[in-house]
């Protein structure tokens, strides 16, 4: 008991300090270190941008992966969209894991002290937290760790954005309200899933990881138009990508995917089903795409 006494006794003592030790700093912090709720990442170096896009609609017999039928439709409207913000567009289709990591790694370590940011956007099949190249696995973490400041310093302060597009489990979301079925126009843009599950988010500031699907659930692919993601996340950007802020302009991507289902399907459990994507956000301030001048 006289232990217990003591311990609280000497609790109270530190509470006081530590409470006055807190005004005197918040009072500097709020006085000298005071947040702009408007500031915004700075877009206005020589370059927007390198922009990377891995599309992967072939895998090696081995690995039993169906081909993506449609991704190419999504590689073309994302570069297009990419260009059209000033970003530097690089496209690779269909690499083997070594080559992956090869362009990666070679981005990592370039020079970005004159882009404004960076971005990645990875298309293809999945699991856990690991997406495929042609002939393998690639931890999704490892992608994101090449580009911490610790990791990339001209990049340091600047956004890094990362966009998947793939499953993130083997559920199907269900609608919640009645008839809500959508009659695709073309009856063989036939709507399929692909498999991926990431559950790894990198370490460090100024990452915004975007994905195509909540965590658990299928993200939905027409053979012939592209994935429901990047088919709403290019529209929104072709409309809106010059002048809304970018966390805004996502969750219209989520609004948009969300009222969207399943019509034509080779899988007949898919048919009626829905999808709503997210993104997790370790931005410091807001971004804006705004055209440069």
């Amino acid at each position: 008991m006289s232990d217990s006494r003591a311990e609280k006794g000497s609790t109270a003592t530190d509470s006081v300090a530590t409470t006055e030790n807190f005004t005197e700093t918040d009072s500097f912090f709020s006085s000298s270190l005071a947040l702009d709720p408007a500031e915004e990442y700075k877009m206005t170096n020589k370059r927007r941008g390198l922009a990377l896009i891995f599309n992967q609609e072939r895998f090696f017999w081995r690995l039993g992966l169906s081909n993506r039928n449609g991704t190419n439709a999504d590689r073309y409207n994302l570069e297009k969209r990419l260009l059209e913000l000033n970003f530097e567009v690089r496209g690779y289709d269909n690499l083997k894991q070594e080559e992956v990591l090869e362009r990666i790694h070679e981005a990592a370590e370039g020079d970005h002290s004159d882009a404004d940011c960076f971005l990645l956007a990875f298309l293809s099949h999945g699991e856990d937290d690991h997406v495929y190249s042609y002939d393998g696995k690639i931890s999704i973490q490892h992608i994101t760790s090449m580009f911490r400041g610790d990791k990339c310093k001209t990049l340091v302060g600047k956004p890094k954005v990362f966009i998947v597009q793939a499953c993130r489990g083997d559920q199907h979301d269900v609608p919640v309200t009645a008839c809500d079925v959508v009659d695709n126009e073309v009856k063989t843009n036939e709507t399929v899933v692909d498999a991926c599950a990431i559950h790894t988010l990198p370490a460090g500031a100024d990452f915004i990881m975007c994905y195509s699907v909540a965590e658990g659930f299928y993200s939905h692919r027409e053979t012939v138009n592209g994935s429901w993601y990047i088919q709403d996340l290019c529209e929104l950007l072709r409309k809106h990508g010059g002048s809304l802020e970018f966390t805004e302009l996502l969750t219209l991507v989520n609004r948009k995917v969300s009222m969207r289902s399943v019509g034509n399907s080779n899988d007949r459990s898919a048919i009626g089903k829905k999808q709503v994507p997210c993104f997790a956000s370790m931005l410091t301030k807001k971004l804006y795409f705004r055209k440069m001048k």
